[in-house]
């Protein structure tokens, strides 16, 4: 049994958020969630919460509880690219490129 959470148009570069997944992958939900409390980093916050909805949905389909559950999937795909212009001196205007990503979070027993 699988279960999914997935958010999108997230606004932070996909980079800044595979730097903390890549700590998670493979780990159980309730160790992966307390390991995301003390990271200092705001990727930490939004992978935490993703991570959370995946085990409520698990829980709400399943009966399944954080303990059980470990982490099959965990990836950041790139989404939309945002262009905005900063003005410069003399008139000039440099572009500026606001990035967005995807984040999916698949939950499995850990028996699988």
């Amino acid at each position: 049994m699988e279960a999914k959470a997935r958010q999108t148009g997230i606004t932070m570069p996909a980079r800044k958020l595979r730097r903390v997944i890549n700590l998670v992958r493979g780990k159980s939900a309730s160790d992966a969630l307390s390991m995301l409390k003390f990271m200092p980093y705001f990727a930490a916050r939004v992978v935490e919460k993703n991570i959370t909805a995946a085990v409520a949905n698990a829980s709400e389909k399943f009966g399944a509880s954080a303990d059980a559950l470990k982490i099959a999937a965990i990836y950041a795909d790139e989404s939309r690219t945002l262009k905005r212009a900063k003005p410069r001196a003399q008139g000039r205007m440099y572009a500026r490129v606001k990035r967005t990503s995807h984040l999916t979070v698949i939950v499995a027993n850990e028996a699988n």
